[in-house]
């Protein structure tokens, strides 16, 4: 069960990180197109950004070992 568990958790948590990056640089994109003198301080937000969301999936896999080492 704990198998079953851990894999559900890294999957929802690959899709949940897909989902969030593609909406960060979307958005980010456009915010460079609407204005481009600001280019270099959205590009470094969204580094930043794409940085958080990248480190859900690492806690994820973290967690779904510690369940099935239970």
């Amino acid at each position: 069960m704990g198998a079953i568990a851990a894999g559900i958790a890294a999957g929802l948590a690959a899709v949940g990180a897909g989902v969030g990056n593609g909406l960060v640089i979307g958005h980010t994109l456009d915010g460079m197109a609407r204005q481009p003198e600001m280019s270099g301080q959205l590009r470094g937000t969204m580094f930043l950004g794409v940085g958080l969301i990248e480190a859900l999936p690492f806690l994820s896999i973290v967690i779904a070992f510690l369940v099935m080492n239970k």
